[in-house]
């Protein structure tokens, strides 16, 4: 397999980084912005994912493409995997048997990706949390090997160590902002999923842990600005050394088509800081049961609002929200069941505060624009990143039941008025939003931990 590139060439134009990405657009999007910040200096990236993957990305700078190569590995055909699922987006999260499927049709990615890597004349290898196979190749090829960690600090000492856990909340840094609560009991029956096998024959906790074993260097995606209680007691995982990539906050630039759709004229219209939006994410979509408690609660709530809505597998239009709820919110809210520019909508005056899932890619630009967020994790990181955000003042959580994790319409309009309407308690979130606004929109300072990253691969290599 041609990889494009020679050794000679490389050397004189800086490192070749390889990034191989999981197969999740949470995840797709932050390493595709990390190879524009690599090759932004210089250095040449391979991208390497699917096909389908690679053609849903945005495209990258002109400026940038020439130093910046998809590698186009087709997904296996399994049986009973759908032609075409190559993102976790395309598969029913409600079907466990499918999403074993899609990792073993990912597990078939390994021979070809250590093809690519045998030829690729590579300095480095940069793998998200579950390429066991990935690093395995790069141990083969005698490339080093990244392993990156797409959450916060505080994250990864929860799953790390539990007596860093504590010792993050007793840190000096940590005084006075409160202490991150403990995970409530649904959510630690949930991360026990992540050590049951499926049909794929490994469970997630064993693909971190191969994947780790096999790597050099754990980069995450963090800073000591933002997590300043969490980052100085994290120098190792598990005896790798630790590299910090900063928040890499997205740019963004307005473009004529965001300005002109739907949703964007409607904030136009809106009133400044009146706006809830909502927004949980495309992975996990709620059960038609969830939506409509958070429907009867943004109504209960009585703010205005603007919902992408992804609509659960199976349920049709007339369906999807309470009986009469669009009528009776019709002129204060709008639902919008299609993609929207959630950049262009944060960034609008308009929008007074963000309820959010709380992934890190959607917290980190909900802060940006100085949004106080109202938080309802589902999966993975998202309960840790929300109690640390809930430690920090700069947003609250909806209500839970401990047991379940079932929330309601009275939960949802409590949480939203609390930080979006009542006087006393929306001015500190807001006012702790736009602290961690100025720590999050620092550009100079992100661009600064991506250099000093680069510098840790260069003398690693050197």
């Amino acid at each position: 397999m041609d990889s494009g590139y020679s050794s000679s060439y490389a050397a004189a134009a800086g490192m070749h980084v390889v990034i191989c990405p999981w197969l999740a657009f949470g995840h797709l999007l932050p390493c595709l912005d990390l190879a524009q910040r690599l090759a932004s200096r210089g250095h040449r990236v391979s991208f390497v994912s699917t096909p389908r993957n690679i053609s849903r990305l945005p495209p990258v700078r002109p400026a940038l493409a020439p130093l910046v190569a998809f590698v186009a590995l087709p997904l296996p055909r399994v049986e009973g995997l759908p032609d075409g699922a190559e993102s976790t987006n395309d598969v029913p999260h409600d079907r466990p048997d499918m999403v074993e499927l899609h990792r073993r049709a990912f597990d078939g990615l390994a021979a070809p990706f250590s093809e690519f890597l045998g030829t690729a004349c590579a300095d480095w290898v940069i793998v998200d949390v579950f390429h066991h196979w990935a690093a395995a190749a790069a141990l083969e090829h005698k490339v080093p090997c990244a392993m990156m960690l797409l959450g916060s600090a505080h994250m990864i000492a929860s799953i790390a160590d539990r007596r860093l856990e504590r010792a993050e909340t007793e840190s000096p840094a940590a005084a006075g902002q409160g202490r991150p609560a403990a995970a409530p009991t649904f959510e630690v029956a949930r991360m026990k999923l992540i050590r049951t096998k499926g049909s794929s024959g490994m469970s997630l906790a064993e693909r971190f842990s191969l994947t780790l074993s096999r790597s050099s260097l754990v980069v995450v995606r963090s800073c000591v600005e933002f997590e300043p209680e969490t980052v100085p007691l994290l120098s190792t995982l598990r005896g790798n050394p630790l590299a910090f990539l900063g928040l890499m906050p997205p740019s963004h630039e307005v473009r004529r088509e965001d300005s002109e759709d739907a949703t964007v004229r409607w904030l136009d219209a809106q009133p400044a800081k009146s706006v809830v939006y909502v927004a949980l994410g495309s992975e996990v979509p709620l059960g038609v049961e969830k939506v409509h408690e958070l429907a009867l609660g943004l109504e209960l709530a009585g703010t205005r609002f603007l919902w992408a809505l992804r609509k659960p597998t199976g349920v049709s239009d007339a369906d999807l929200l309470p009986a009469g709820f669009e009528e009776r919110t019709r002129g204060r809210g709008v639902v919008a069941t299609r993609w929207v520019p959630q950049m262009s909508i944060l960034a609008h005056a308009a929008v007074g505060a963000f309820l959010t899932h709380c992934g890190w890619n959607s917290t980190i630009e909900g802060l940006m624009f100085g949004h106080p967020l109202i938080m309802l994790p589902i999966f993975g990181d998202q309960g840790p990143n929300a109690r640390l955000i809930e430690a920090k003042n700069a947003g609250l959580q909806v209500a839970r039941n401990d047991g379940d994790g079932s929330f309601d319409r009275e939960g949802v309009a409590a949480a939203i008025r609390a930080v979006a309407v009542e006087e006393e308690s929306s001015k500190v979130f807001q006012a702790k939003a736009k602290k961690l606004q100025e720590i999050v929109a620092d550009m100079a300072c992100h661009e600064r931990y991506i250099d000093g990253f680069i510098q840790q691969l260069r003398s690693y290599k050197d």
